[in-house]
């Protein structure tokens, strides 16, 4: 019944690919999706995109090791939705719509005036997205060995031909609408299954009362990470949300910009909806393990897997691995038009190539997106390391880069290309610096630190600090119809 239902999802993804791949004609179509997106489709869409393996593979194995201190992940959703229509939205629309574009450094690059500002921001998102698709890749990879019994790395290989099959013809169009089916599958199945934990536990007291007999830190207001941890994560996927490009990307696509106003609500339920699985699996699990009803996990991230073979009905077990594989899918897709317009578009803007012709660009992004895709298999099958934090690895580096430039640089107008460059420069470096440096174990941090959250703070602070000090230059480099979109 499992792999019935496993092979007919992917091979849906496959059909809406076919689909998608005859309906796109030009680069914008690739990119964008012709800026002819509905409402609906587009909150469903960028719910899908927002939510990853990272959320139903590393979420609930983070649960199940942290406890209540992965829950501060998931808990700023509810006013990010809000928040990131009204810092983003309208202006990545009304922008896109004025200068034609169709990447996230171009937005960057617009907004400071600066080739030079949109091939570094270009360069920086390659570099998180690897990390990225990596972690996601590596969560599909879980759930096909799952569900076919093939060995963790055929998984990942058989995951990313799924991929390849509808990404590489259809861009983000086939993104799109694979993100509409998968979406609303990911929030039917994700309540289903969160009916299902509560009633494998016994219930939230008996969950509760497994867990503070099995490790009491897991249950306590801050978890076993801890106060700081706690909120460097709520600070980090909170603030740090208005910094990923695969969601920032989508504000291009929203056909109608005056029914805007109606996406956070529609998103915050959808994601409700969708996030039950997340923390509702986590702790059922672990209590189930601290009971003795079940033994213990080889590794965190066999936690949804687990639960899915053992405690729910086989139907919906085999609704809620395609689910899984949904969410992971969506977000793999996005990304890797993302990278492929990097590649494609923006790096050779910022060399001062000129545009090439639509059919070139367009063959190019789907070579691109197929390199990508290979090199996020790649890196997943050789990495060794849990979902969860490969998603935070990642999280954090587009958060330190991509924020400061974008979100906070689209509502000020006294930000500098210095502080942009500067500001994008210092998330790579400090990002990638720590990050090697604590995986060779050469620095420790302190109790309760972060990397992604520190090189947040730190990138902010940069670019604050070298746009004041170079702010003489700030009228300069702000073009007359890009401050009146800043200013609607």
């Amino acid at each position: 019944m499992i792999v019935g239902i496993g092979i007919a999802y992917f091979l849906c993804c496959a059909a809406i690919g076919w689909w998608a791949t005859k309906r796109t004609r030009t680069a914008e179509d690739f990119f964008v999706a012709g800026r002819s997106v509905g409402l609906l489709p587009f909150a469903i869409a960028a719910m899908a995109t927002t939510l990853s393996g990272f959320t139903f593979i590393g979420g609930p194995g983070l649960i199940y090791t942290v406890g209540f201190t992965a829950l501060f992940i998931s808990l700023p959703a509810g006013f990010t939705n809000t928040m990131g229509a009204l810092v983003l939205g309208k202006r990545m629309r009304l922008l896109g719509e004025v200068r034609r574009l169709v990447t996230v450094p171009d937005a960057i690059g617009a907004r400071y005036r600066s080739p030079a500002a949109q091939g570094i921001s270009a360069i920086a998102i390659l570099v998180g997205l690897l990390g990225y698709l990596a972690t996601n890749i590596l969560a599909l990879g879980i759930v096909v060995d799952s569900i076919f019994h093939v060995g963790l790395g055929p998984g990942i290989w058989i995951g990313t031909a799924v991929l390849l099959a509808y990404s590489a013809g259809g861009g983000i169009l086939a993104g799109i609408w694979t993100d509409v089916f998968q979406g609303a599958l990911m929030a039917l199945t994700s309540t289903l299954v969160f009916l299902a934990a509560l009633d494998a536990g016994g219930g939230l007291a008996a969950i509760t009362l497994a867990l503070q007999s099995a490790d009491p830190s897991l249950v306590e207001p801050w978890g076993a990470r801890g106060a700081m941890v706690a909120l460097s994560y709520f600070f980090v996927f909170g603030v740090g949300s208005f910094g990923q490009p695969h969601v920032a990307h989508k504000y291009y696509m929203i056909k109608d910009i005056r029914r805007l106003r109606w996406y956070p609500l529609l998103m915050s339920i959808t994601m409700a909806l969708a996030l039950m699985l997340f923390f509702s699996v986590g702790f059922s699990v672990r209590a189930m393990v601290a009971a003795g009803d079940l033994p213990a996990l080889a590794r965190p991230d066999d936690a949804t897997p687990t639960f899915l073979l053992t405690q729910v009905p086989i139907v919906l077990a085999a609704l809620v691995f395609s689910g899984v594989a949904a969410a992971i899918m969506s977000t793999v897709s996005s990304f890797l038009s993302v990278g492929a317009a990097a590649v494609t578009h923006d790096i050779p803007r910022a060399f001062g190539r000129a545009a090439e012709a639509d059919s070139r660009t367009l063959r190019r992004g789907r070579t691109w997106t197929v390199v990508l895709c290979v090199l996020g298999a790649a890196l997943a099958h050789n990495s060794g390391t849990l979902v969860a934090f490969l998603g935070i690895f990642g999280y954090g580096l587009f958060a330190a880069t991509v924020l400061p430039s974008l979100a906070v640089g689209l509502n000020w107008e006294g930000a500098t290309r210095e502080g942009a460059i500067a500001s994008i420069c210092t998330g790579v470096v400090i990002t990638l610096g720590l990050e090697t440096l604590a995986w060779l174990k050469l620095v420790t941090l302190p109790v309760g630190v972060t990397v992604s959250g520190l090189t947040l703070v730190t990138s902010l602070l940069v670019f604050v600090g070298v746009s004041f000090a170079t702010r003489r230059n700030a009228e300069g480099q702000l073009d007359a119809d890009v401050r009146r979109v800043m200013r609607i």
